[in-house]
């Protein structure tokens, strides 16, 4: 099926990007619930530590197949790169959407009993999905949210580069196999949409998402600005595990041990696993990471049983700056 947008000069105007955080959490449950190809290693990685969480609603809301979903569980964002907390307001504030949506919702199969429940209240069971996303949010995207987050940006980038190479029809057309310019249309190859839709000088909204692969996905219903979720060059190798040495100019100021450490959480882990990758007793890697998270080089999110460490975005700009001295 193919879906066309229809572009005018004024939407060219408007075109712009940004980075979702709750995207991230509302298509990976789709991967977690279907785990193949690329994300698969990341859903290995956290389905355990979900154990504990209750995400029966935001499952709900996340069939598969995935026909469609209501776009109160995640609108466009208004800004380039909205925070969690700020997105659930936005969801929030949606009350008075919720049952209409719901009403016109072609999911391919009956309403669940915590889908009902969020119908008959609304208020009440978007309060529940606010909760449930934030548990999610710390148990399987936050760990890795540094460097979802550089991928993502990262990409923006480069299509920045693209336009000013190529222009805006080029840069659309690489955006991904499933886009391509023609005529005046920007063509869409969607599995459920189809039809025109004009962007009535709104502009198109683009939203580099790991989770999104191999799939677009696409909003263009009123009152939200038309949008187009893609996947981020460089995917592939987002979830390898890559040994490295620390390096140099790094371990010069932090100490070799430190920046080895800090290398080494290239994926989230417990004190434990990096104990192991890293040769050091429990208690001494224990004491570097507090070290280093005292230095904001790396953060420690609990999900139940488990604390795992992070790099932040600024230990991944330090090693992705030493890496191209």
């Amino acid at each position: 099926m193919t879906l066309d947008l229809s572009f005018t000069a004024v939407d060219v105007a408007n075109t712009r990007f940004a980075i979702s955080p709750l995207w991230e959490v509302v298509a990976s449950v789709r991967v977690l619930k279907e785990p193949t190809g690329l994300n698969r290693p990341w859903a290995e990685r956290v389905r355990r530590r979900l154990a504990d969480v209750d995400w029966r609603l935001l499952s709900d809301l996340v069939p598969v197949p995935t026909i469609s979903l209501v776009c109160f569980i995640s609108p466009p964002p208004a800004t380039a790169v909205p925070d969690l907390e700020l997105e659930l307001a936005g969801l929030l504030a949606a009350e008075h959407e919720v049952r209409d949506q719901l009403d016109t919702w072609r999911h391919g199969g009956p309403r669940t009993p915590g889908i009902q429940a969020l119908h008959d209240d609304p208020a009440a069971g978007l309060a529940r999905l606010a909760g449930e996303i934030r548990a999610y949010w710390a148990a399987a995207i936050a760990p890795y949210w540094p460097r979802i987050r550089s991928l993502c940006e990262g990409d923006v980038l480069y299509r920045a580069k693209a336009l000013t190479q190529d222009g805006v029809r080029g840069m659309l057309t690489g955006l991904d196999e499933n886009v391509r310019w023609q005529g005046e249309r920007l063509r869409l190859d969607h599995r459920f949409c189809h039809g025109t839709r004009a962007l009535d000088g709104r502009g198109l909204l683009l939203v580099p998402s790991v989770f999104t692969w191999p799939r677009i996905f696409s909003i263009t219903v009123p009152p939200f600005q038309p949008t187009l979720r893609y996947s981020p060059r460089g995917i592939a190798t987002l979830w390898e595990h890559r040994e490295s040495d620390p390096p140099q100019a790094l371990a010069a100021v932090l100490g070799r041990t430190r920046a080895r450490l800090l290398a080494s959480l290239d994926q989230p882990a417990s004190t434990r696993e990096l104990a192991v990758r890293t040769g050091l007793s429990e208690p001494g890697a224990s004491q570097h990471l507090t070290a280093l998270r005292r230095a904001g080089l790396c953060s420690a999110h609990r999900t139940g049983r488990y604390v795992l460490y992070a790099r932040t975005a600024v230990a991944e700009a330090l090693l992705a700056g030493d890496a191209h001295t």
